[in-house]
């Protein structure tokens, strides 16, 4: 399957599992402009988003990119948008909203074990910590012997 088919199946699986949907319904509650990101991978950009949680720079919901920043500020950073399109992907093989649940249990416990959201977080981490802008830090508790 080549990366354009690849890209609409994740759109269309993304549409059905109701995932894109709501990023467009939560980007809609929080004052976000919605454009296209262009590039053919299918996903929107909610700039301007006005809420406070979450507190990350940019987030996803489905195809939908949030950020409280203008469309510039995200297109300025490659990385980060890559890290945010492969959270994509995930809604896609997560089941849409299912991943929301999945991702705030793998969230918590990295928080047990790092102090952080991140770097025990098996989705940011398949999204490429560096690339979203997190540094993975150690474990909290070493055992001793």
């Amino acid at each position: 399957m080549n990366l354009n088919t690849w890209t609409r199946v994740r759109q269309v699986v993304n549409w059905l599992n109701l995932s894109t949907p709501a990023g467009l319904l939560l980007a809609a509650l929080g004052g976000a402009i919605v454009t296209r990101t262009g590039g053919g991978r299918g996903t929107c950009l909610a700039t301007g988003y006005r809420w406070r949680l979450p507190a990350a720079s940019a987030f996803t919901l489905g195809n939908v990119i949030l950020t409280r920043h203008d469309r510039e500020w995200l297109m300025d950073r490659p990385d980060l948008l890559r890290h945010e399109d492969r959270h994509c992907t995930q809604y896609a093989f997560c089941i849409g909203p299912v991943m929301v649940i999945l991702y705030i249990l793998c969230a918590a416990a990295s928080w047990v074990l790092a102090g952080d959201h991140a770097s025990y977080n098996p989705f940011e981490r398949l999204a490429n910590l560096a690339d979203g802008g997190y540094v993975k830090r150690g474990l909290r508790f070493r055992t001793s012997r």
